[in-house]
């Protein structure tokens, strides 16, 4: 009879920054570090070792350790040290599908330096699973994933939970909705079933004949995995002792010091006819509900919403205005990008980005976010002086000899349609010494005319001026010394109407007589907003009824807002036992018209609600005793005190939705507040945006559900609709949302969430974790018609997130007189544009992908050849100009001359 195999694959998972601030686990992490390669130096027998799937760590240590680099890269190049395929361990649901892959691609090109790629898909503690990861990690050339939460038996650490597995082994297969599959691996017992092996002979026998018992309980072949670390965890050093002294005992095992290339070869020749296939996202919805982890989407909101900018910035403007002025002739900043992605990325870890650490973690991240905000407009406004300097601007000069010409871009690859805001400069006085004084006296008394928008060939354009008064500034340029300024600064917003897909609208303003602004007819009786498509009546509490125009649906109660108690921690929220919601279902609303242009019209309202001022002493006593947040039985205080929430609703002329801006100063402790969607549309699924998809999602969960909340993930999104009408609602950074088994549909949008602590294993409070003070937060309600319509709505929802980009030039001749876009795109329904970048080999790469169960076709009108590409952006051959994109697939393309 063959021995059965027990594979032991030494790791440790180091989480950069959690219970203890970077730098503390930094320093830890050099001291880890040092320990492994000199035991890997003075112990032939200790084989190799798992560096946690990311190569940051190695990034890490050299900056303090860059003496070791040749030992360490030593270490790789024979297999002692297995590394990559990711840069961090990112949290899947709240990066963006672009983030995600960026991680994949600097994991690869870092890895790449030292010679040596680990070909696994690690997901050691993702929160839930992405369903397009099996496509994500096929397209990289990875066919086996190794995760460990999302299905059964899973508890908060895979504890066991019953029989009825999702799985009858940790072996299973793992597909895409496009049908890409890989082999998954799930940790069944965690990730530390095989960490401080016993040397003492007495020990090891009981430790191994518990360990081998759990293993052999889920594994589907002879070959048992156990991973011998844990978070942190310290290298074992005597681990090979360990091994040859468990080998004594049992002769029927056969320990070997194994790493996952070949754990994965030994498995896949003995794998068994009835594997299970499991399908899309792993979420944890066959559990009872409660440790899903999905309420780190609310924690700490304000983290969410500086990386949905920053990563906005980065993917959706700077790479494709990079990449149009590259057409023109700029050279491509590969470095800067790597560099901004990284600052980025080092906040996209789980406990980093989800909002689950101690406060001094967080306060580092507030950091990183400005810092890589900061490279992003860096690269914007480089790329976007380049196009300034070749566009041609002559044409205003017929107009007018005034003429203030300034161009717009628009950086996606759907047309878009909206609102541009920018500042311009006039009436400029440059000074130095000597002239300070007179550059301010010349700039205030400079008379600046009345203008209006005009476009190339005089046509009026909708928008509004407005003079913000005196303005210093400064130019650097390449070649000399800076150049202060004096000047008279305007605020411009303009109209934009239909601009092509990457395309370059060319406008000026120009003197005109006409001072007044035009008034606008969006708003009716004071309180409804209207435009072609929609009607937005603002009720007495504040909240509005929407009426589809085209086919009537009315949407009653839309944005009430909510809110209840929380007495879980940064992972969980928990309400309070029995506790009833606090509306502003009957308050009573101040409204006033802000504004009411051609082209705009916005209506304020302000509510208030009286809320708790707090968790009680009982919560108190409960964290310092550290009682598992669900058996909590805190309740809030008695003394309330008011919050008041002001909305602005904003209704473009040509918009599709109805835009808002809520903000509030909170002074509560320990409280959730959400806003409400009621849609009663009959249906029991929803859809919501994720990574390279919209994941149709059941409402009501399964039987084994206990978790009376069921909030869930989403990046921009989340859709109700039947086969007639439907309700999309958009967001900017607001990644938790919850369908409310209320019958009435109800979308519950999380807008704040306020806790004391971090939770897990220990007592951490988190004071800031309360995110005390102004919070304002985004979103747009767009209803929609059937079949394509939903798809149109979607684009709407990404759309609202990315601005044009836009810089004021001067009058000027330049090279480029007719811009022709570097493609123009015709994508069918259901067809989304997630990138245009260059790629490290210089090729201009787009990515796309579909969100249909239907093929559907994608041209690209380009002077450019095309070819076939993936994830990380390898030619992979020939393409025609029009390719069918399969259903739900990822679809990378290249164009080169």
């Amino acid at each position: 009879m063959a021995k059965k195999k027990a594979h032991v694959i030494s790791h440790t998972h180091w989480d950069r920054e959690w219970y203890l601030p970077y730098e503390k686990h930094h320093m830890l992490l050099i001291e880890f570090m040092d320990t492994l390669l000199d035991t890997l130096e003075k112990d032939p027998e200790y084989k190799s070792f798992h560096l946690d799937g990311q190569t940051i760590i190695l990034e890490d240590y050299l900056q303090v350790r860059p003496e070791k680099r040749e030992l360490l890269t030593k270490m790789i190049q024979t297999g002692r040290i297995h590394i990559g395929p990711w840069y961090i361990l990112q949290d899947e649901w709240l990066t963006s599908s672009e983030a995600n892959v960026r991680n994949l691609q600097v994991g690869h090109q870092d890895a790449a330096m030292y010679g040596d790629i680990c070909k696994v898909g690690y997901f050691p503690d993702s929160f839930g699973n992405m369903g397009q990861a099996p496509q994500m990690l096929q397209q990289a050339g990875i066919e086996t994933a190794v995760f460990g939460r999302g299905v059964k038996p899973t508890g908060f650490n895979n504890e066991v939970s019953g029989e009825a597995f999702e799985s009858p082994y940790s072996e299973m297969y793992w597909e895409s909705p496009d049908g890409s599959k890989v082999l998954g691996v799930l940790f069944a017992n965690w990730y530390c079933n095989g960490m401080e092996a016993p040397t003492d002979k007495e020990k090891l026998v009981e430790y191994w004949n518990q360990k081998l018992e759990g293993a052999a309980h889920f594994a589907s072949t002879d070959h048992m995995l156990f991973m011998n670390g844990c978070d942190h965890q310290p290298v074992q050093t005597d681990l090979s002792e360990a091994l040859h002294n468990a080998g004594e005992f049992f002769n029927d095992v056969e320990f070997i010091h194994s790493n996952f290339p070949e754990y994965i070869e030994a498995i896949k020749e003995e794998l068994p006819d009835n594997l299970v296939t499991i399908h899309g996202e792993l979420r944890s919805q066959q559990t009872d509900g409660w440790c899903t982890l999905a309420n780190t989407a609310s924690a700490r909101i304000y983290l969410k919403q500086m990386n949905a900018k920053c990563q906005t910035l980065f993917e959706k403007v700077a790479e494709p205005v990079a990449t149009l002025a590259h057409k023109m002739g700029m050279e491509y900043p590969h470095h800067m990008f790597t560099y901004g992605w990284k600052v980025l990325m080092q906040n996209h870890p789980h406990d980093s980005i989800c909002g689950c650490s101690v406060d001094e973690v967080h306060r580092e991240m507030v950091s990183r976010f400005e810092k890589a905000e900061q490279v992003a407009l860096h690269i914007i406004d480089e790329a976007m002086s380049y196009i300034k300097a070749k566009l041609d601007t002559m044409k205003f000069k017929n107009i007018s000899e005034e003429a203030e010409p300034f161009f717009v871009v628009n950086p996606t690859g759907h047309t878009k349609t909206g609102l541009l805001e920018l500042k311009l400069e006039v009436a400029k006085k440059y000074f130095g010494p000597g002239y300070v004084q007179g550059a301010i006296d010349d700039a205030n008394d400079a008379v600046v005319p009345a203008y209006k928008i005009v476009d190339e060939n005089g046509n009026t354009v909708n928008g509004q001026i407005e003079a913000l008064g005196l303005h210093f500034g400064y130019d650097l340029p390449k070649d000399k010394f800076r150049q202060p300024y004096m000047c008279q600064e305007l605020k411009v917003t303009v109209e934009v109407d239909t601009l092509e897909a990457f395309g370059i609208k060319k406008l000026a303003l120009v003197p005109t007589e006409t001072k007044e602004v035009a008034e606008g007819n969006l708003v009716r009786e004071g309180r409804i907003l209207e435009n072609d498509c929609l009607s937005a009546k603002v009720e007495d509490n504040g909240s509005i009824t929407v009426t589809h125009k085209a086919t009537g649906k009315v949407f009653e109660e839309q944005c009430i807002y909510e809110d209840h108690g929380d007495m879980g921690n940064e992972y969980i929220y928990f309400m309070p036992l029995g506790e009833k919601a606090i509306t502003s279902k009957d308050a009573k609303a101040e409204i006033r018209v802000v504004k009411n242009l051609p082209h705009v019209a916005e209506i304020e309202t302000k509510v208030t609600i009286h809320i708790p001022k707090s968790g009680d002493e009982q919560l108190a006593k409960e964290m310092r005793e550290l009682v598992w947040f669900n058996g909590r039985k805190a309740q809030r205080v008695t003394e309330t005190i008011p919050m008041e929430i002001t909305t602005v609703y904003t209704l473009e002329r040509l918009g599709k939705g109805i835009k808002v801006k809520t903000s509030f100063n909170n002074e509560a402790l320990d409280h959730r507040v959400r806003a409400l969607f009621t849609t009663n549309i009959e249906t029991p699924y929803h859809y919501a945006d994720s990574i390279f998809e919209v994941a149709k999602r059941d409402t009501v969960p399964s039987k084994e559900w206990r978790n009376p909340c069921n909030a869930q993930h989403q990046q921009i999104f989340i859709n109700v609709h039947d086969e007639n009408v439907g309700l999309t609602v958009a967001n900017k950074g607001l990644n938790e949302y919850e369908l409310l088994r209320d019958g009435q549909n109800t979308i519950a949008l999380t807008i704040h969430r306020g806790t004391r602590e971090l939770g897990d294993w220990g007592v951490f409070p988190t004071p800031e974790a309360q995110c005390l003070g102004h919070q304002e937060v985004e979103f747009e309600i767009i209803p929609h018609g059937a079949g394509d319509d939903a798809y149109a709505s979607y684009i709407h929802a990404y759309q609202f997130q990315i601005p044009f980009a836009a810089m004021q030039t001067t009058m000027q001749e330049g090279e480029v007189k007719d811009y022709t876009p570097i493609m123009v795109p015709t994508a069918a329904p259901g067809v989304i544009y997630s990138s245009l970048k260059l790629n490290n080999e210089g090729h201009v790469m787009t990515r796309w992908y579909s969100v249909s169960d239907q093929e559907a076709n994608l041209t690209l009108e380009t002077d450019m050849n095309v070819f076939m590409s993936n994830l990380l952006e390898e030619n992979q051959g020939v393409a025609a100009h029009t390719v069918t994109v399969k259903p739900y697939q990822i679809m990378t393309l290249g164009l080169e001359k």
